[in-house]
């Protein structure tokens, strides 16, 4: 029996862009030095769903090598022009998803991350992707994600709580709207949030513990409904 098709990779097929909040490059350099801060060195870094390279060029001064990984060839076409553009010789790119990732690579690094990626994984896959991750992390390395979704702020969000002219009028609009949006998205076979599945900080920290990882779980600057989560050895 054939395994079925991941939605997600099927999603992001012909998508050709990172879906950050602004896509001026101004506002993508102040995003990559935040993720720089807490990167914090290293000389090799894996960049897993560095989809068109957006951030990942912007990291690629500080950094000897770095290897990017997208399971979309449209994003990866898409890197491929940016990186040439910009002239970073010190970029490989992988087509892979989180689970064919690991039989490619032949090295390890000081820095694996993901940005805006793991919300697409269930608890299982996480599981599953820092089990491997840490196998090609080096001694003294850093497994990072950046801006996974709170499940304790996001539906918060979605219903405009935290706009600055939000009422109860307007919360209940998007209430029906969102509610409209699961059941249609459930009739056509498509994800319920293009954004990806809402991960309990708590849930996640207790995964990296059991790997051996003590987890560092940080605000998000430019997303209020985001955190990273930072993972070091002991």
């Amino acid at each position: 029996m054939s395994k079925p098709k991941n939605i997600w990779e099927d999603f992001f097929k012909d998508k050709t862009n990172g879906g950050h909040r602004y896509s001026s490059e101004e506002f993508l350099a102040m995003e990559a030095r935040e993720k720089l801060y807490h990167l914090d060195g290293g000389k090799t870094l894996l960049d897993f769903g560095c989809g068109s390279a957006e951030l990942l060029t912007y990291y690629a001064p500080e950094y000897e090598q770095l290897v990017g990984v997208d399971f979309s060839p449209s994003m990866l076409g898409e890197a491929s022009k940016r990186i040439r553009e910009r002239k970073c010789t010190n970029i490989d790119l992988i087509l892979a998803n989180h689970e064919t990732l690991w039989e490619k690579l032949d090295t390890s690094f000081d820095r694996i991350t993901a940005a805006g990626v793991i919300q697409y994984l269930t608890f299982q896959e996480i599981d599953a992707f820092i089990a491997n991750a840490s196998k090609h992390l080096n001694r003294g390395g850093k497994i990072v994600f950046f801006d996974l979704l709170d499940s304790r702020l996001y539906p918060l969000w979605k219903l405009g709580l935290f706009s600055q002219n939000a009422n109860g009028l307007k919360i209940l609009h998007k209430a029906g709207f969102e509610f409209r949006t699961i059941v249609s998205a459930s009739l056509k076979n498509r994800p319920k949030d293009i954004l990806g599945f809402a991960h309990n900080p708590h849930k996640v920290e207790k995964i990296a513990n059991k790997h051996g990882f003590v987890m560092i779980c940080v605000r998000s600057m430019y997303y209020e409904y985001k955190y990273h989560a930072i993972m070091f050895r002991a």
